[in-house]
């Protein structure tokens, strides 16, 4: 369940996250790097409860992220 919650969250398509309503007119992965340049930790906060995201900001010295293609 917090896969789902985890890939809906995320609006963009990168890596392992692929969404149709994310991706170029070439059918590439359109990714938000400005939002989603984090690894994400989802906290168990009870049965009941909504669990917490706890981001940590991932930091490149050495490259330029940029999108893939695939072709």
């Amino acid at each position: 369940e917090v896969l789902c919650m985890d890939a809906l969250h995320r609006e963009e398509s990168c890596g392992g996250h692929f969404r149709v309503e994310y991706q170029t007119e070439e059918g590439e992965a359109k990714r938000d790097d400005e939002k989603f340049t984090y690894a994400a930790a989802w906290e168990f906060t009870g049965v009941d409860s909504q669990p917490i995201l706890h981001k940590e900001e991932l930091k490149f010295e050495s490259i330029h992220l940029q999108t893939r293609s695939y072709k």
